[in-house]
């Protein structure tokens, strides 16, 4: 039986085919994998970086930016862990390596790499779905309330997005919930293990600096300002706008590892990281056929706290406005 996007996305595939040839869709899919390792080098040399700048009392003036530095590098490695999982990184498939990747790229934000594999790929499978998608389902508000929102920006991510996976989870067979569990325990008992060991063996302040205030106090802000670019300000009546279309900006392709460009990966899983913003430009002509205007984050922030839109609405709509009014009162 088809999925839920499957069974409505027929249309949309016939679009995009019409819009890109055969050949420079190839040439979008290539993989190469030294560029992949490349952007890994890249935030290793700026974890690196910034670590240096956070352990020195010298530059106490460059903390706040090096925290910030760190704790979006956190967030990165699950851009590059949702890459290796679409098989986004070698030119054939290395399921052995592959597979170390995942357990690697995992650890700094704390996830399984199992669970969020089978959490990612049934999203992408039931993307429309207010119920099968499990993002949408158990993660997205259910409220539509500015200090639940808010809430998502703190610490109190962690609790609710573990919260949200452990539900889904529970519907998995019993030996993927076996490794999942395994892989968590193995994930904090990593995180615990690098915050006693910085605090005893250099001082709590640098243990603080280094990696409690980037985890647990920047990561959230980088979590969630991504994905208010992914699936809030939709068109539910057009499988093709199911997903936001941001606009791309050189600081926000290199913030987010062109995961900002969320909407194209859905069109095309495939496409690696680095080839997004092309795949971007070659669908311009289909957008503007379409009436889908792009927004930058400025504008999905003021549209998502300030006038407290709903998640998973099309904002352009008056009716909108009226049901986040509502569901407020």
């Amino acid at each position: 039986m088809k999925r839920h996007f499957a069974q409505h996305a027929g249309q949309l595939k016939a679009d995009l085919k019409a819009a890109l040839s055969v050949e420079r869709l190839r040439e979008l899919h290539e993989c190469s994998a030294w560029r992949h390792f490349l952007v890994v080098a890249w935030q290793l040399a700026l974890i690196a970086g910034a670590t240096t700048v956070l352990v020195s009392e010298r530059w106490p003036w460059a903390w706040p930016l090096a925290m910030v530095v760190q704790g979006f590098c956190v967030f990165n490695f699950t851009v590059l862990l949702h890459d290796n999982l679409h098989r986004a990184v070698f030119a054939k498939p290395r399921p052995k390596l592959e597979r170390l990747l995942a357990l690697a790229y995992s650890l700094p934000s704390g996830i399984s790499a199992s669970q969020f594999t089978r959490w990612h790929l049934d999203h992408h499978a039931e993307l429309g779905s207010s119920t099968g998608d499990p993002k949408r389902h158990h993660l997205s508000p259910k409220r539509n309330s500015r200090w639940l929102k808010l809430a998502y920006l703190t610490p109190l991510l962690f609790p609710i997005y573990f919260r949200a996976a452990a539900r889904e989870t529970a519907t998995y067979e019993p030996e993927l919930r076996a490794r999942i569990k395994k892989e968590r325990l193995a994930s904090i008992g990593f995180h615990l293990s690098l915050l006693i060991g910085l605090a005893v063996l250099v001082s709590p302040m640098v243990a603080l600096r280094v990696h409690a205030i980037p985890v647990f106090l920047v990561f959230p802000v980088a979590f969630t300002l991504n994905r208010m670019g992914q699936h809030y300000w939709i068109d539910p009546k057009d499988p093709a706008a199911w997903g936001t279309l941001v606009r791309r900006n050189w600081f926000w392709n290199v913030a987010f590892l062109c995961s900002n460009m969320h909407l194209e990966h859905h069109y095309y899983p495939g496409v690696p990281l680095y080839r997004l913003p092309a795949l971007q430009r070659e669908l311009e002509g289909f957008y503007k056929e379409r009436g889908m205007v792009a927004h930058g984050y400025g504008e999905l922030v003021w549209n998502w706290l300030v006038r407290n839109k709903p998640p998973h609405a099309n904002w352009s709509s008056d009716e909108v406005e009226a049901v986040g009014r509502t569901a407020t009162a």
